[in-house]
């Protein structure tokens, strides 16, 4: 599967700042990886129970990509404010 372009981040996630849109894409990670990412964030219990060993890789990295857009430090558009 090819690496993610910022078209399919925009898709997946919204409109994000450039800066994290471009450490998104630095992972070399595809959309089936960002889309696992996302679905530990929701609620990773069910993927633990099924046996899925915890995020590791660039699965890993974007959950924690992911995990610092804290939604207090991210204004309605997807911006950092």
């Amino acid at each position: 599967m090819k690496p993610l372009t910022r078209d399919d981040v925009a898709a997946m996630l919204g409109d994000l700042d450039d800066l994290i849109v471009v450490e998104i894409l630095s992972t070399g990670a595809n959309a089936d990886e960002l889309a696992e990412a996302q679905a530990w964030l929701a609620n990773d219990e069910p993927l633990m129970n099924i046996g899925k060993p915890l995020a590791a890789g660039r699965v890993g990295r974007l959950v924690e990509i992911l995990k610092s857009l804290d939604a207090e430090e991210i204004g309605p558009l997807g911006h950092r404010v």
